[in-house]
C-alpha cells in the first residue's frame, strides 16, 4: 500500500530454528540452558533491537511522504504489515512521539503530526542557528576528502538543473539537499549538535520536499549551495556561517511564500452596511 519493506516476520524465523534444532538434537548434546539473569539481558536486547528496526521503518515511511500529516496509525494495520507483534509498534510510536514526528491522542489514537506554519518558522529560526555554528566550526577544519565529498554533491546538483525540472529531479535534488546539509553537520563531529539538528530537520521534512516540488526554486538553491561550498572551501569561517545562515532563512522565506495565499485568493472583508444619518 504505501511501498513498505515487510521485515522478516519472527515467527517464521523462530520456526526455522526450531526445525533445524529437532533434527540435531540426537547428534550434539543438549547445551545447559543460559542463566535466567543472561536470558533475560538477551530478550531485552532482541526486544530493543526490533523496536528500532520498526521506528526505522515507519519513521522512513513518514519522511518520505507515504505517511502524510494527519495519517492515522494503528498497531494492529502496522503489525500486520511489518510481520511483528505489536508490542514493538507500541514502543516505536512512544519514541516517534518523542522525536515530534507523531501525535498520542487519548481515546483517539496515533497520528503523523501536521506541523502549524508559526511552529515551522520558529524551527527555522533555530535552523540557522544550527547551520551557521557548523559552518563556522567546519570551514576552520575540513579535510581534503571532505571537501570532494561536498563539491560533488554540488556538481551533481548543478547536472540536475542542467537536465530540467521534473518529479524524479525534484525528488533526487532533495535527496541530495538533504545529504549536503547532513554532511556539514556530521564533519563538525559535535554529538549534540547532531541530534538537535536531525530533530528539526525531521520536523521540516514535509515543508522542504513542497519548496523544492517548486522547478524554480531548485536553480536559486543550487547557486545557494555554490556559495556555502565557496566559503568553506577558502576556510573563510565568517562567510561560510553567513551562507549558511542566508540559505536556511531564504529557505524559510520560500516556506512563507508558498504557504501564504495571495491577497486575490484571501476572502474580502464583508462590506459595512451605510449607516442612515440622525434626523435631530
Amino acid at each position: 500500500m504505501w511501498g513498505m519493506k515487510t521485515l522478516a516476520p519472527v515467527a517464521a524465523v523462530q520456526s526455522t530454528s526450531a526445525a533445524r534444532t529437532r533434527v540435531d538434537a540426537k547428534a550434539v548434546p543438549a547445551a545447559a540452558e543460559p542463566p535466567a539473569a543472561a536470558s533475560g539481558t538477551i530478550a531485552l536486547l532482541q526486544s530493543h533491537s526490533l523496536t528500532s528496526a520498526v521506528q526505522a521503518e515507519i519513521e522512513r515511511l513518514i519522511l518520505a511522504g507515504d505517511l502524510p500529516p494527519g495519517a492515522k496509525l494503528t498497531e494492529a494495520m502496522l503489525a500486520e504489515r511489518l510481520g511483528v507483534s505489536r508490542g514493538p509498534i507500541r514502543e516505536a510510536f512512544r519514541i516517534l512521539e518523542e522525536a515530534g514526528l507523531v501525535r498520542l491522542e487519548k481515546n483517539r489514537g496515533v497520528f503523523v503530526r501536521s506541523i502549524p506554519l508559526d511552529e515551522a518558522m520558529e524551527i527555522y529560526d533555530l535552523r540557522a542557528m544550527v547551520d551557521e555554528s557548523a559552518g563556522r566550526a567546519l570551514a576552520e577544519r575540513i579535510t581534503p576528502d571532505q571537501l570532494k565529498q561536498l563539491r560533488t554533491m554540488v556538481e551533481q546538483m548543478e547536472r540536475l538543473v542542467k537536465g530540467g525540472h521534473n518529479t524524479s529531479a525534484s525528488d533526487d535534488y532533495h535527496a541530495l539537499n538533504l545529504a549536503f546539509h547532513d554532511c556539514i553537520i556530521d564533519f563538525v563531529g559535535n554529538r549534540k549538535l547532531i541530534d538537535l539538528y536531525r530533530r528539526l530537520v525531521k520536523e521540516l521534512s514535509l515543508f522542504r520536499r513542497a519548496n523544492l516540488a517548486d522547478g524554480q526554486q531548485i536553480p536559486v538553491s543550487v547557486q545557494e549551495h555554490r556559495a556555502i561550498l565557496k566559503a568553506i572551501a577558502a576556510g573563510d569561517a565568517d562567510g561560510a556561517a553567513r551562507a549558511l545562515r542566508a540559505h536556511v532563512l531564504e529557505s524559510k522565506e520560500r516556506t512563507l511564500k508558498n504557504h501564504t495565499p495571495p491577497a486575490a485568493d484571501m476572502p474580502a472583508a464583508p462590506a459595512t452596511a451605510p449607516r442612515k444619518a440622525r434626523h435631530a
